[in-house]
């Protein structure tokens, strides 16, 4: 049996010749000889790749990033998506754990690591930060070459971004801080419910977003997008029977936070949470703070003697001579919204619509930058039709 190798990268011998026959005319008149047969491969991988990097160089660059980290799916489905018709030169940089409910927190004074990874043939780094950090990063020209992407995208995220969830979410930060450089920006999640949602519905999810990020895109190059503004779109539980695009407005809604004591000695998780959660590198650069803290603790308290003591209960009159260490772990839970307001986010996003709340940088008021997105997706979707 033979077996062939196709050469992806392999242009016709005819566009070769033409190429190498420009080459020849422009240098001066001067003749050069003919390639010999065994150059013939190297010149045509030159060439193929000289070519490739031409026509990536003219498509519009996107940033991708999330809340949920490098590994989460409904990132790798986004970037494939993208990556597929072949329309768009793709850069991720996205936390490398999880960081969904950061905030909008930058890291300062401690080295951040960003190291490439493979994802879907995009060019991609995992960095150890938050979805802020990210997109600084990445926008600041130190780690990507280009001066500024077309837009930016976070997501696709497990969990709306609803209401106040925004101001903890790490995926809406990444997206918001796009916007505070200048660039456009689009925060995607789905409505991800806890045992009864699947990857498939991340798919559905990718299929649904993607008219709107082509719609945007196309419109950015023209000037025709809205300035200055973020969207951040949530897309129902169902993502394929949605009732289609509604414009909301940003709700009050919020999870409740519910704080419960632990013991160390029952959920030796509590004492190692956040220990767990640092990567060494973060705490290598912590080393010597913590060690000077201990040094000061340890002349401020030369003259007593310190009992540590272990406690869950309710904090009461401190004994001088002990240092008491309590242990806490957060849960947030999801209650329904008071405010039953159609137009609000979270209730357009539970009767099934594709909600889209515009935040805006500029000057204008909130009711006209709605305005403004509610006219630029009518037009979007009479195009489409």
């Amino acid at each position: 049996m033979t077996t062939s190798v196709k050469n992806n990268n392999f242009l016709p011998p005819s566009l070769i010749s033409n190429l190498q026959q420009v080459l020849i005319t422009r240098n001066d008149g001067v003749q050069q000889p003919p390639p010999k047969e065994n150059e013939s491969y190297e010149s045509n991988s030159k060439l193929s790749s000289a070519v490739v990097d031409d026509q990536d160089s003219e498509k519009p660059v996107i940033l991708v990033t999330n809340g949920e980290g490098i590994e989460s799916p409904g990132l790798t489905l986004l970037v494939e998506a993208l990556l597929r018709d072949r329309l768009f030169n793709v850069h991720v940089c996205a936390p490398q754990s999880d960081k969904s409910v950061s905030g909008h927190s930058l890291t300062v004074r401690e080295t951040l690591a960003a190291t490439s990874v493979e994802l879907s043939g995009a060019t991609a780094y995992e960095v150890s930060g938050t979805p802020a950090d990210c997109v600084s990063l990445a926008l600041s020209g130190a780690l990507f070459s280009w001066s500024k992407p077309v837009l930016v995208i976070s997501g696709i995220n497990k969990g709306s971004s609803c209401g106040q969830k925004m101001f903890y979410s790490g995926a809406f930060a990444g997206a918001r801080e796009a916007l505070i450089s200048g660039v456009p920006s689009l925060c995607i999640s789905l409505n991800w419910k806890k045992d009864v949602s699947c990857e498939t519905d991340l798919k559905d999810a990718v299929n649904v977003c993607l008219p709107l990020i082509y719609a945007a895109v196309k419109d950015i190059e023209k000037g025709n997008f809205p300035k200055g503004c973020l969207l951040n779109v949530d897309i129902p539980s169902c993502p394929l029977t949605n009732k289609g695009l509604k414009v909301t407005r940003q709700s009050m809604w919020r999870s409740s936070p519910s704080w419960q004591g632990v013991a160390a000695n029952r959920h030796a998780s509590a004492g190692h949470f956040m220990s767990n959660q640092q990567s060494l590198g973060i705490k290598l650069a912590q080393l010597s703070r913590d060690a000077s803290a201990a040094g000061a603790a340890r002349r401020l308290n030369s003259h007593r003697k310190n009992v540590e003591v272990e406690s869950v209960g309710v904090a009461g009159k401190q004994n001088s001579h002990q240092t008491v260490k309590k242990y806490f772990r957060l849960e947030l839970l999801e209650k329904e919204p008071e405010n039953e307001d159609a137009n609000l986010d979270f209730r357009a996003l539970e009767d099934g619509f594709v909600a889209i709340t515009p935040f805006t940088s500029s000057t204008s008021g909130q009711s006209e930058i709605e305005t403004c997105v509610s006219n630029w997706i009518a037009a979007a979707i009479r195009r489409e039709q």
